[in-house]
């Protein structure tokens, strides 16, 4: 297949790049390596440095003896008509879209970092939608969204969808969201205008409603890892909980479990998400199918997130504390959570599922790498609920 990734150098695309290279396909891979210039705004990088997006690929290409991975370098939120040629050069089957800013803490950082998130998201997205349209009629849309637009219902979180009875009246209607951040909105407007993609134009359409993803290595990694890895994000505003928690231990830090720790999410590993990439490319969505597929392996508090991570980093003679400080986020922290996730099981996939080995492979490596953590990323700097200060008015004053 010919298959395209936008978002070639983040954390999933550089290596869903060389994942599907490896097994034969004919790879484009797209970037503006804008994430690498919000991470400098935020102050903030990963914890091993990563080379530069062209280089990545140069030492792919090299080294490899399959099939090579073309690139391009295009802001496809600012710049339809690059996005437009080399989109219309190639004719992929497939387009894997990853080209977004994936950040909620970065999206409420501000004005600035808000404008940013919605314009690069949003408006990358509809450009994306009008090439195809005009210019790849037929290809198959991957797009990769998260199981934070649902929010935390006190209902089962269905895969997409949701049959509805009301009036004696039934009808099939997208599952109600309730995103929890201004980055998650750009993902409930992302998959409401494709859906009307596939309803009004025909287009063939899979939303991978993901949860959060742990793990830096993959098959490709593993046999080159100072020339392919990817990033490893532990701080407060690109890092995940898992990986933060991992760093804690690693560096003697307490385990910061935000709130209560009620907050129950969906988890998997990096090797399962390229698994479930792969699956939708080769099964596709019909033509004007806009399909949902809730795209995790197992669901955790971040309770015991912590204390599963504290039990290994003890066995392996580490001091573990937790500790519990207040949520920066606006979330609720004790709730109900339900999703249903039966569809990329049913084609096929086999999931990696969280082990003691796993965390143990984990913190090892970033214990090897302790000496270039940075404590100061780790605790949290942006609040949901930061307001300004409303100036005092002084009623009857000249």
């Amino acid at each position: 297949m010919r298959i395209c990734i936008l978002g070639g150098d983040g954390y999933l695309g550089w290596p869903t790049s060389m994942h599907f290279a490896a097994r034969g396909h004919d790879v484009l891979t797209i970037d503006n390596m804008g994430k690498r210039l919000w991470e400098a705004r935020a102050g903030v990088a990963p914890l091993m440095p990563i080379k530069p997006f062209p280089d990545r690929v140069a030492d792919w290409n090299a080294s490899y003896q399959g099939k090579p991975i073309r690139h391009a370098v295009i802001d496809i939120a600012t710049d339809y008509a690059g996005l437009r040629d080399v989109l219309t050069d190639f004719q992929p089957d497939a387009i894997v879209h990853y080209a977004e800013q994936p950040s909620a803490p970065y999206s409420m950082a501000g004005r600035a970092e808000a404008v940013d998130t919605q314009q690069n998201n949003v408006i990358g997205t509809l450009n994306l939608m009008f090439v195809i349209r005009d210019h790849c009629p037929g290809v198959h849309l991957i797009k990769l969204g998260t199981m934070g637009e649902y929010g935390t219902p006190n209902i089962d979180i269905e895969e997409g969808w949701l049959d509805v009875t009301h009036n004696g009246r039934q009808d099939r209607v997208l599952f109600p969201k309730r995103p929890g951040s201004l980055y998650h909105l750009t993902k409930v407007h992302d998959s409401a205008n494709l859906e009307f993609a596939c309803r009004v134009w025909g287009f063939r359409v899979t939303d991978l409603n993901q949860g959060v993803v742990y793990g830096i290595e993959t098959d490709e990694i593993a046999a080159d890892p100072a020339n392919r890895a990817t990033s490893f994000h532990y701080d407060s505003v690109f890092g995940t909980v898992l990986n933060r928690f991992v760093v804690q231990a690693a560096i003697g830090q307490p385990l910061t479990v935000y709130g209560k720790g009620g907050q129950t999410r969906g988890y998997l590993n990096i090797r399962d998400t390229l698994r479930c990439v792969e699956l939708a490319a080769m099964n596709p969505a019909d033509e004007g199918e806009f399909r949902v597929f809730n795209q995790f392996t197992e669901q955790f508090s971040v309770q015991q997130l912590a204390d599963r991570v504290a039990a290994v980093g003890r066995s392996m003679g580490l001091y573990v504390t937790t500790q519990h400080i207040p949520n920066p986020r606006a979330e609720m922290e004790e709730h109900y959570y339900n999703a249903k996730h039966s569809a990329l099981p049913a084609l096929g996939l086999k999931p990696n599922l969280l082990t003691d080995a796993m965390l143990r492979d984990m913190i090892a490596k970033v214990t090897d790498n302790r000496d270039l953590v940075l404590d100061s990323h780790i605790m949290p700097s942006i609040r949901w609920d930061q307001r300004p200060a409303r100036p005092k008015i002084v009623r009857g004053a000249a």
